[in-house]
């Protein structure tokens, strides 16, 4: 069996700070993509949430970038921008 994660994230900001919510995770990509371990980083919009499908090699590459001085930040932002805490859900690649 794979450590690898695939990792969908639902972030549902406060409607006055989607596009706050929206800008700090774009602003995000770049780096993250960068990142030992991170094969995907993809952010997709919906109508009043933001989805991240993101693939990692392990648990410990997905630690590592929570504590990204470029990660960081955002996080602590959610305290005030979230209308509700980030749904994440772990998938498993079929076949």
């Amino acid at each position: 069996m794979s450590d690898q994660l695939f990792i969908l994230a639902k972030i549902t900001p406060k409607a006055e700070f989607f596009e706050d919510a929206k800008t700090a995770i774009l602003k995000i990509i770049t780096p993250t993509l960068k990142e030992k371990g991170c094969r995907q980083f993809i952010v997709h919009e919906g109508d009043i949430s933001l989805y991240l499908y993101e693939e990692w090699d392990d648990q410990a590459a997905l630690d590592n970038h929570y504590s990204m001085p470029y990660v960081v930040p955002v996080f602590e932002s959610y305290k005030e921008w979230l209308a509700k805490p980030v749904e994440i859900t772990k998938l498993s690649k079929l076949g």
